[in-house]
């Protein structure tokens, strides 16, 4: 199998030819690691390779899921294999190792797949793009120097220029559907409590962070959906599933919806005319479908919620960054963290009792505007992001000026504008890749429902999918033209 066929196949597809019998999954462990090899020195996706599980995979020790042996690359966050690196992006944090496996990392390896390495994160995954001091900057596949999104921005660089098909995403404002929009991915972030992240937490940041992967089809969101979505022991709530599989659900027609777009500017962000026009397209065809969709407004409270979320995201980081450190024998210090990750740590030190639970009920408020939006309306249709992938620089956590005090105007406002409102909510989105830019880059397209009801975005995803198809656009930045 050369490079090129490889890249081809969707997680699914390679998973079904390991069935088949038509090739090992240490033949497409290796493969990967060649593409890997040609692509990664200009992407920058992958900041480690496994070689246990690669050249001295033992194919025995997969599990016997529809991914069996299908090479994924789990982000360099929080830590889910116990043995593994985890650094967080950070230089405090070189050389630490994950200590317990996460519940979602067994369901993933129950799936089948081959855990092969680890994909760039920015520092703490603090950043809607992916660049960092320790490992370098991520480029979306479509043009070099310009960002691959983030935090999982690694991630789906990694799946977009066919390095692997699926790789492990994690979203507490964008982070799976931002690098989704700018790679040309699709990326689903399931609702609040579909995917445990237990047994050392239960639930990741204060419940708006959720755990899934970055693909470049809706049948491989669909299917590990029901792979990874099975309560776990302790988790603190169960929430509803349909009756029957993601993935049989998942092509059934969907009933007729009420579509709201969703062109406001929740942040004060004007939306790039060319996005626009591609939300309106996307609008269309559902009309055309037979849904109804008419434009609509949201409300979050403006950006005085992105600050109110600065105090929740960052209260007690400072206890985190010196328990790291204690892992280490290491200290923060410029030294060790980014300019603005620096601040943060100390920004975080001030944040008190009060402000903490004001925070709280901040994002209380801001989840209830913005719930009225599903008191008319089953689906949220809004671009991903405002505008499409921007060079390097200007989300850095280096970027000159930039302290605790601006951090949410300078680095989080323009790209989190429509993400964020899901993380608030809890509500599960979908980022699509349904257009391309002008300037050769690819547009997401954002699809949203009511908490619990990721089947109706599958439903549409796979409307959009066929209709609007996205399968034969191949990335300059590609292992088929790099390899």
């Amino acid at each position: 199998m050369n490079l090129g066929e490889y890249a081809k196949y969707d997680g699914l597809g390679l998973g079904e030819l390991v069935a088949k019998k038509e090739v090992t999954p240490k033949e497409l462990a290796l493969t990967a690691a060649k593409a890997i090899a040609a692509a990664n020195p200009v992407v920058k996706a992958i900041v480690e390779t496994y070689p246990d599980r690669i050249e001295g995979l033992d194919e025995s020790t997969l599990g016997n899921g529809p991914f069996r042996g299908v090479p994924l690359v789990i982000k360099d966050v929080f830590g889910h294999e116990a043995g593994r690196k985890i650094e967080n992006g950070s230089r405090l944090c070189r050389g630490m190792m994950v200590e317990v496996s996460t519940y979602y990392v067994e369901q993933l390896k129950a799936a089948g797949v081959n855990i092969l390495g680890r994909s760039a994160a920015p520092e703490y995954s603090m950043s809607a793009s992916t660049e960092s001091v320790m490992f370098g900057n991520t480029s979306t596949p479509w043009k070099k120097g310009y960002s691959a999104g983030g935090s999982s921005g690694g991630a789906q660089a990694a799946v977009t220029s066919g390095m692997v098909p699926i790789a492990h995403g994690s979203d507490i404002g964008g982070s799976i559907r931002i690098p989704a929009s700018w790679c040309g991915g699709v990326g689903l972030k399931p609702s609040r409590g579909r995917v445990s992240i237990g047994p050392v937490v239960d639930e990741g940041g204060l419940g708006f962070s959720a755990n899934f992967i970055q693909t470049k089809t809706v049948r491989d969101a669909a299917e590990m959906l029901d792979w990874v979505s099975k309560p776990q022991p302790g988790d603190p709530f169960v929430i509803p599933k349909p009756a029957d599989r993601y993935a049989v659900v998942a092509k059934q027609a969907a009933p007729k919806l009420k579509v709201g777009i969703v062109l406001s500017e929740l942040a004060g962000v004007p939306v790039d005319p060319e996005v626009a026009k591609a939300v309106e397209a996307a609008g269309k065809l559902l009309e055309q479908k037979g849904h109804s969709v008419e434009m609509a407004e949201a409300d979050m409270g403006g950006t005085a919620v992105l600050d109110a979320m600065q105090d929740l995201f960052f209260f007690g980081f400072d206890v985190r960054l010196d328990s790291y450190g204690k892992k280490t024998g290491l200290t923060p210090s410029p030294d060790t963290l980014e300019p603005v990750i620096l601040s943060l740590y100390e920004y975080a030190k001030g944040i008190t009792t009060a402000r903490f639970f004001a925070a709280m009920g901040a994002a209380n408020v801001a989840r209830r505007r913005l719930g009225r939006f599903y008191t008319k309306y089953d689906i949220w249709l809004s671009p991903t992001t405002a505008r499409v992938s921007e060079p390097w620089g200007r989300y850095n956590l280096s970027k000159p000026g930039v302290t605790a005090q601006n951090n949410a105007e300078h680095l989080f406002r323009t790209p989190c504008q429509f993400t964020i409102p899901h993380n608030i909510m809890g509500t599960p989105a979908m980022s699509l890749p349904l257009a391309m830019h002008s300037t050769g880059l690819p547009i997401g397209v954002q699809i949203a429902a009511r908490p619990a009801e990721e089947h109706l975005l599958l439903q549409l995803a796979n409307v959009f999918e066929q209709a609007m198809p996205w399968k034969d656009r191949t990335p300059p930045l590609h292992v088929s033209k790099l390899g």
